[in-house]
């Protein structure tokens, strides 16, 4: 697999506000092989840029059995009702999302067929990191 390797996937999602109804949303996906711990989640709210999240691969992975995460993203499961609940936090203010699980998983399997799970140190270019870290551009 060459690292420039990419899975996306559009998703439909709902922000649930204060009074618990909820807002219907449009998120994409981006993993990128080269980037392979990262997922990258836009989440287009009306006609303004994307606010984009970027989050552990692990971290969602990990989140559709049981909860984790803490501080900034919280990742548990629903209730038996094929949904995952991420929550996100920062200085701007709060938002927790209902995901459905059935497409985040698809996307996420298709990540792990991309960059297998323990392999992620293959496609990470550590003397390009370095030269970065040394010499920024």
């Amino acid at each position: 697999m060459n690292s420039s390797t990419t899975v996306s996937a559009e998703l439909g999602l709902r922000l649930v506000v204060p009074d618990r109804t909820t807002v219907p949303l449009l998120a994409g996906l981006e993993y990128a092989a080269d980037d392979p711990y990262a997922i990258r989640m836009a989440f287009y709210v009306g006609d303004d840029e994307p606010v984009e999240w970027i989050f552990a691969r692990e971290l969602l992975t990990v989140g559709i059995v049981r909860k984790v995460g803490d501080g900034d993203v919280e990742v548990w499961p629903g209730d038996d009702d094929g949904t995952l609940h991420i929550a996100l936090s920062s200085p701007f203010g709060n938002a927790l999302f209902e995901v459905p699980l059935s497409p985040l998983a698809d996307f996420l399997h298709r990540t792990y067929q991309a960059v297998p799970a323990g392999e992620e140190s293959d496609f990470i270019d550590i003397d390009a990191e370095v030269e970065n870290l040394l010499w920024p551009s």
